[in-house]
């Protein structure tokens, strides 16, 4: 190479490295000018669930700390029904600021494989921020009621098909999909019936309305200590620590009857990475508040932070892994 061309090959060098320092240098200044105006007004989450639930009261809970954390309010917007569809497509189409997050659960990898058609894309069209928590599913039936283990329950559906009525809430909800999953793996003839929330299935199962219900053991619980709801067995791969005596599913014989449900936020799709990192910060620091904790547990449900990048992979995971079940248990497409 002669003189000329290596001195021009220097200069290049030194230009793109000057180049290449000076974009690097920006970049911290262009995630805080992208933050820097959030939050400017009151954070929106929109809860599929109605209110009284444990999705409700673990955004509530998770909420009022965050809204220290942002300097802003952050209001529940509850949108019930259709299997968190409505919910989900109201923000998926809202102003990816940040200022409106969506409550995502087991419910929303459901309605992936659920549903023939979603006016979204529930992977391409939302931005993972953080799991809030985990908890348990339990089978409950009425304290009055004749069963009272969940071989009882099969044991009645076995000799009476059709006969047996199973409480659920929303379609397309976990505990729907687990009612539907129980129905298939115990090999059993029952009616799953669905109610718009947990208050109207709870009181749907006091009222003698159905004869078991398939719900999250959190809302159940102030009942349950109050005698008036028996829990069978619990669904997760180990017993409920509020609960050591109660068996799982699986210890009580029904070994694929394995469910667990969890909740997390999530922001539309084009919402700034420099936000959604924002808001994944506040919630794992509201998430580490001892009270925040214990409140939570009160619900038992086990506060749990995550990356957007480990929430997309649950995500990813668990729309697998419902599709495979809805498809096994032979669930016709809504």
């Amino acid at each position: 190479m002669n003189p000329s061309a290596k001195a021009t090959s220097s200069r290049r060098r030194i230009l793109l490295a000057c180049a290449t320092t000076l974009v690097c240098a920006g970049l911290p200044a262009f995630g805080q000018a992208q933050t820097q105006g959030f939050p400017s007004k009151s954070v929106r989450i929109v809860v599929p669930f109605a209110a009284g639930g444990v999705g409700d009261l673990t955004a509530r809970t998770v909420g009022q700390e965050l809204s220290k954390l942002l300097g802003q309010g952050v209001v529940i917007e509850n949108r019930p029904g259709a299997g968190g569809v409505v919910a989900a497509e109201t923000v998926a189409r809202a102003e990816p600021d940040g200022h409106t997050l969506l409550l995502m659960s087991n419910g929303t990898a459901v309605s992936a494989g659920l549903f023939a058609k979603l006016p979204f894309d529930t992977v391409r069209d939302f931005a993972p921020v953080s799991t809030l928590g985990t908890f348990d599913i339990a089978v409950v039936a009425g304290a009055e009621s004749a069963f009272k283990t969940l071989g009882d329950v099969i044991a009645f559906a076995k000799a009476n098909p059709g006969k047996l009525n199973v409480g659920s809430i929303n379609i397309g909800s976990t505990q729907h999909l687990t009612a539907e999953l129980f129905k298939a793996t115990a090999d059993i003839d029952v009616q799953v019936v669905p109610f718009n929330g947990t208050p109207a299935l709870i009181n749907a199962l006091r009222g003698r309305q159905v004869d078991v219900a398939l719900e999250i053991l959190g809302p159940t619980l102030t009942h349950v200590k109050a005698g008036a709801l028996r829990v069978l067995a619990t669904t997760g791969t180990r017993r409920a620590s509020v609960l050591p005596d109660v068996p799982t599913a699986r210890e009580a014989g029904v070994k694929d009857l394995v469910a667990s449900s969890w909740n997390a936020l999530a922001a539309p799709a084009k919402t700034p990475r420099a936000v959604v990192d924002r808001l994944a910060r506040d919630v794992a620091t509201a998430l580490a508040s001892a009270e925040v904790k214990q409140k939570l547990a009160n619900l038992n449900v086990d506060a749990q932070a995550s990356t957007p990048e480990q929430t997309a992979e649950l995500l990813a995971a668990d729309i697998k892994r419902w599709t495979g079940v809805i498809d096994r248990a032979g669930i016709p497409r809504q």
